[in-house]
């Protein structure tokens, strides 16, 4: 199992389980710590580990709902397997060192929040806890299936592969930490979307090869 360190507490700061109360409060803070450099995932589990598993299936999947610099999808896209599998098998939430090793310059990060962060605080403002059981065990094991099966689909290289299942996941795992079931319901409509549309994208990917292939050899 991965060594993580205890998340940094400046002096005069209160710790993240008394400071943050939300969300997008503790990825502003992460963001705008001076003293780092980089940003280790070890360290983001380690600030998040407070918190429910799906506030780390946000941070991982939210960076691919929107253009980032090369290479910090490919960092932030594997823990989503390793981590909607564990909330699909109900385990706490835990990464191999070759993932949680891995780190990005905190001006990444931060852009990314920047981008994001506004657009959280207005849902996090719309979320209260409702339809409880949609946003809890043991829906939350059929919740964390959909989304290893999108985490998945996100790694195809093909059109739209990216973007909409990242954006379904980030709105199921929104569902997830607020307990809100009418926002899992409408993260599963977005799932069952964008995986009927790469679907689309596939057979069309498919049938066009299949098309080419055989006006050069047949």
């Amino acid at each position: 199992m991965a060594e993580f360190r205890q998340p940094i507490v400046h002096e005069g700061k209160a710790a993240p389980d008394d400071a943050d109360h939300c969300l997008s409060a503790t990825l502003l803070r992460i963001a705008a710590e001076p003293g780092r450099e980089r940003i280790y995932i070890r360290d983001l589990l380690a600030e998040l580990n407070h918190r429910a598993i799906a506030a780390m299936l946000f941070i991982f999947a939210v960076p691919n709902t929107i253009p980032v610099p090369p290479g910090v999808s490919g960092i932030l896209g594997a823990p989503l397997i390793f981590l909607a599998a564990q909330l699909m098998l109900g385990r706490p939430p835990w990464l191999p060192r070759f993932i949680a090793d891995r780190s990005f310059p905190r001006g990444d990060f931060a852009k990314v929040v920047g981008r994001i962060g506004p657009w959280l605080q207005k849902a996090e403002k719309l979320m209260r806890p409702r339809l409880g059981r949609l946003a809890s065990r043991p829906a939350e094991y059929g919740i964390g299936a959909l989304a290893l099966l999108l985490a998945l689909v996100l790694f195809l290289p093909i059109p739209l592969g990216n973007m909409l299942p990242a954006m379904a996941i980030c709105i199921l795992a929104l569902g997830l930490i607020e307990r809100d079931g009418l926002w899992v319901l409408i993260g599963t409509a977005v799932s069952i979307a964008s995986l009927v549309i790469v679907s689309g994208v596939v057979a069309a990917f498919a049938f066009a090869t299949w098309l080419a292939v055989s006006t050069v050899f047949i």
